[in-house]
C-alpha cells in the first residue's frame, strides 16, 4: 500500500536525521535532504491547504534556488563539487534537483511520485550510513530506480497529455475566484510578481476584450482544420498551453473550445529528469532561476544509456497503445506564449553533468523514434495547432501600452496582407534561387535554391501565411531545395529557445550546416559546444528546413518604438525580416496533405532531399535577420535576371511598397 510506504518513509527520514553523523563528511548534505523531504511529506499530509499556506510554502520552496541563494545551494553543481568532490558532488546536485520535483507532487496530491522519490533518496542514504558508498554503486541504484518506475511515470505522462479527466489545472482555471491573485499558488509552480501582476492586469480589462483575445486564439486553431481540409468531426479534446497569470483568457478559451466540441487538456511541464526536456511543454510560470535550470538540462547523463533508451521507447509505445482512443480524438495543441523576461546569457560550468558523445547520439535517436511512436497514434496530418504570444509585466514600465500594441499586431487585417504577399510569391515563383545579403556588420551572404515546378500556372513554392495557426500575420515561406543552397547566415544578437546567441554565424553547403560559431564564450570550443547542444540538439549537422520573408513591418516598428526587439519571441520576430529554420520543414510528416494558397495554387515545395528519404530531425528553429541588418533580397531567374524584393531594409517590389508606411515612424 502506498500509504504504508509513505508512513515508513517518514519514519526512516526521521531516523536518518538522528543518525546523520554516520554519513561522516557528507552529514550536512544528508541532513538538509532529509529536512527537504520531511517538509514535502508534511505538505502532502496537510489535507486542507489554505491559500495563505500555499503562498508561504511557495516562497520557502523556491527561495532555495533563487539567484540570491544559488551560490551556496545544493542545486548548484559547482557548490556541491566544491563541498563534496566531483564524484559525489555531481550526483548529489542531481539528486537534490530530482527531489525538488516533489513539491508539485505534494501540492497536487500525487502520492506515488512522492513515495518513489523518498525511496530513491533513502536507498542511497543507506549506503552512506553503512559506509559502503561508491559513486558507481550510487549510479547503479539511480539507473535501476529510473528503469523500474519509468513504465508508471511515462504512462501517467502520456495520459495527462491526452485525458481531459486529469483536470487538476482545469479546475483551478474554471472554478477559482480569479479576482484573488493568491489562487495562483494552487498550481505549486513558482509564482513571481509577473504572474500576480499579469492576472491583476487582465482582471482590469473589459470582458469583451478578454473574449476577443480568446477568440483570436481559438479561431486560429479551428482555422487550421479548415485551411488544411482536415476532418474535425472525430476530435474531442485540445491541449491548452499557457503561462500562469492568463487564467481569464484561458477560461474564456475553454468556453469557446467547448462550442466547437473540444474539451480542455491542461498539464504542467515536466519536472522529473524522466519527463522534462530542453524545452518546456505544458503550462509554465516564470523561472525562479534560469541558471539553475540550465545547469541541470543534461541530468539524464547519470543513467542514460542504450538499455535505458530502448526501455523508455517501449514504455512510450505501451502508454500510447493504452490510451490510443484518447490519442485518436486529440485535436492538437493551442499554445499561448509569453515574452519580456530579462534576457538570459548562461554561464557554462565545468561541474555540470554533460552527455558523452555516445549519449548525445542516443538522445538524438530517442527523439526521432519517440516522435515516430507519437505520430503513429496522433497523426500529424489529422491534427491542428495554433500559437500566439503576449508580453508579461517584466518587459518594463510600459507593459500595458506594449500589451495593447501586441494585441493590435495579433489582429492585423489578413486580406490586406494576402494581396501584398501574393505579389512577393508571384515574383519568387519565377526564381531559381534567392540571394540574401546583410549590410554593415552583418556578414550574411546566402544563395537559397528553389524547387522546380511542373505546372507554374497551378503550382507555387511559397505559402501565403495569414495568421491562422501561426499568429500574427506576415510571412511567405517555402521549403528550400538543399542542393545549391550555399553561404553564410549571420546575426549579431538573437534569442533562440530562451538563450542568447552573440554573433551567431552558420555556414551552409548544399543546404546542410557545415560550420558554425558564435561569441558567447571565450573559447571556440565552448562556443561550438553551446551551438551543438542548444541549436543542433547534439547533432553534427542540420538542413535548412525553411526560408521565409517576413512582411509585418507594424510589428517591427512596435519592437523599435519600445526597444524590445531582442525580447520578442521568434513567433513575432520571424515576421520582421527574412528567416531561416534549421531542422525539419514546416510540412514535416504532412507532405502528402494538399495545401493551397488563397489564389488556388497548390504548394508543392514541401519535401527536401532529407525528408524525401524519410529523414526527420524533430526540431525546427527559426533564425531571423532584422530589416535593419539587411542590405537586399533578390530573386534570380533562370535567365539570370535579378528582381529586387528588398533593398536597404525597405520593400521595393511593385505592390509591396505599402509595407514601408509603418517604417516612416522610425526613419
Amino acid at each position: 500500500m502506498l500509504s504504508e510506504r509513505h508512513e515508513l518513509n517518514k519514519i526512516a527520514l526521521s531516523e536518518l536525521k538522528k543518525d546523520v553523523e554516520k554519513t561522516r563528511q557528507f552529514s550536512s548534505y544528508f541532513s538538509k535532504m532529509a529536512d527537504l523531504l520531511l517538509f514535502l511529506n508534511e505538505i502532502y499530509d496537510t489535507k486542507e491547504k489554505s491559500l495563505e499556506q500555499l503562498k508561504q510554502w511557495n516562497k520557502i520552496w523556491y527561495e532555495e534556488v533563487s539567484p540570491e541563494k544559488y551560490v551556496d545551494s545544493l542545486g548548484n553543481p559547482a557548490f556541491c563539487v566544491q563541498e563534496y568532490g566531483k564524484d559525489y558532488g555531481q550526483i548529489f546536485s542531481f539528486l537534490y534537483t530530482e527531489m525538488r520535483s516533489g513539491f508539485i507532487y505534494a501540492i497536487e496530491g500525487r502520492l506515488f511520485d512522492l513515495v518513489i522519490n523518498n525511496e530513491l533518496f533513502l536507498e542511497i542514504s543507506n549506503l552512506f550510513l553503512a559506509g559502503e558508498e561508491h559513486p558507481q554503486q550510487i549510479k547503479n541504484i539511480i539507473f535501476d530506480h529510473m528503469r523500474d518506475y519509468s513504465e508508471d511515470v511515462y504512462e501517467y505522462r502520456v495520459r495527462e497529455q491526452l485525458d481531459p479527466e486529469l483536470n487538476f489545472a482545469t479546475k483551478i482555471v474554471m472554478e477559482s475566484d480569479l479576482s484573488n491573485p493568491d489562487i495562483l499558488y494552487q498550481y505549486g509552480e513558482y509564482i513571481s510578481k509577473n504572474e500576480i501582476d499579469m492576472l491583476k492586469f487582465l482582471n482590469k480589462l473589459p470582458r469583451e476584450e478578454i473574449t476577443a483575445m480568446a477568440k483570436t486564439y481559438v479561431d486560429g486553431f479551428h482555422e487550421g482544420f479548415i485551411v488544411n481540409n482536415i476532418d474535425m468531426s472525430q476530435k474531442r479534446s485540445v491541449n491548452i498551453r499557457y503561462t500562469i497569470g492568463f487564467e481569464p483568457v484561458v477560461r474564456e478559451a475553454v468556453r469557446l473550445f467547448a462550442e466547437i466540441g473540444l474539451a480542455p487538456i491542461i498539464y504542467r511541464c515536466g519536472k522529473s529528469v524522466l519527463t522534462r526536456g530542453l524545452n518546456k511543454i505544458g503550462y509554465i510560470s516564470s523561472s525562479p532561476n534560469p541558471q539553475y535550470e540550465y545547469d541541470h538540462r543534461y541530468d539524464q547523463a547519470v543513467f542514460f544509456d542504450n538499455r535505458f533508451m530502448k526501455h523508455k521507447l517501449e514504455c512510450y509505445h505501451n502508454a500510447y497503445e493504452r490510451y490510443k482512443e484518447e490519442a485518436y480524438v486529440f485535436a492538437g495543441p493551442a499554445c499561448m506564449e509569453t515574452f519580456g523576461e530579462t534576457p538570459f546569457l548562461p554561464e557554462n560550468k565545468e561541474e555540470n553533468l554533460k552527455l558523452t558523445k555516445k549519449q548525445q547520439e542516443l538522445s538524438v535517436e530517442f527523439q526521432i523514434k519517440a516522435s515516430e511512436i507519437m505520430n503513429q497514434y496522433i497523426k500529424p496530418e489529422q491534427r491542428s495547432f495554433t500559437i500566439i504570444a503576449y508580453p508579461i509585466p517584466e518587459i518594463g514600465d510600459r507593459f500595458e501600452e506594449i500589451f495593447r500594441e501586441v494585441v493590435k499586431v495579433n489582429t492585423l487585417d489578413k486580406d490586406k496582407y494576402r494581396k501584398i504577399q501574393q505579389h512577393l510569391i508571384d515574383t519568387l515563383d519565377q526564381a531559381v534561387e534567392v540571394h540574401i545579403k546583410g549590410k554593415g556588420e552583418n556578414k550574411t551572404d546566402l544563395y537559397v535554391a528553389m524547387h522546380e515546378m511542373g505546372n507554374p500556372s497551378k503550382e507555387t513554392n511559397f505559402e501565403n501565411c495569414l495568421a491562422d495557426v501561426n499568429i500574427p500575420v506576415g510571412e511567405v515561406f517555402t521549403s528550400p531545395k538543399l542542393t545549391g543552397t550555399n553561404g553564410v547566415l549571420h546575426v549579431g544578437e538573437v534569442y533562440l529557445n530562451d538563450l542568447k546567441f552573440v554573433d551567431l554565424e552558420i555556414t551552409f553547403k548544399d543546404g546542410m550546416i557545415s560550420e558554425y560559431t558564435c561569441k558567447n564564450f571565450e573559447t571556440e570550443k565552448e562556443n561550438k559546444a553551446f551551438i551543438k547542444e542548444n541549436l543542433l540538439y547534439n547533432r553534427d549537422t542540420l538542413p535548412m528546413g525553411e526560408f521565409a520573408i517576413g512582411t509585418n513591418t507594424t510589428a517591427y516598428v512596435m519592437a523599435k518604438k519600445y526597444d524590445i526587439l531582442y525580447q520578442l519571441p521568434i513567433l513575432i520576430v520571424e515576421k520582421m525580416g527574412p528567416h531561416f529554420a534549421v531542422g525539419d520543414t514546416c510540412y514535416s510528416h504532412c507532405e502528402e496533405t494538399e495545401v493551397h494558397n488563397p489564389d488556388g495554387k497548390e504548394i508543392v515545395a514541401k519535401y527536401n532531399e532529407c525528408s524525401k528519404e524519410g529523414e526527420y530531425f524533430q526540431c525546427h528553429t527559426d533564425i531571423t535577420i532584422p530589416y535593419e541588418e539587411l542590405d537586399s533580397i533578390c530573386a534570380i531567374t533562370l535567365g539570370g535576371d535579378e528582381i529586387l524584393l528588398i533593398k536597404d531594409g525597405k520593400f521595393v517590389l511593385f505592390g509591396t511598397e505599402t509595407l514601408n508606411e509603418p517604417l516612416t515612424e522610425i526613419d
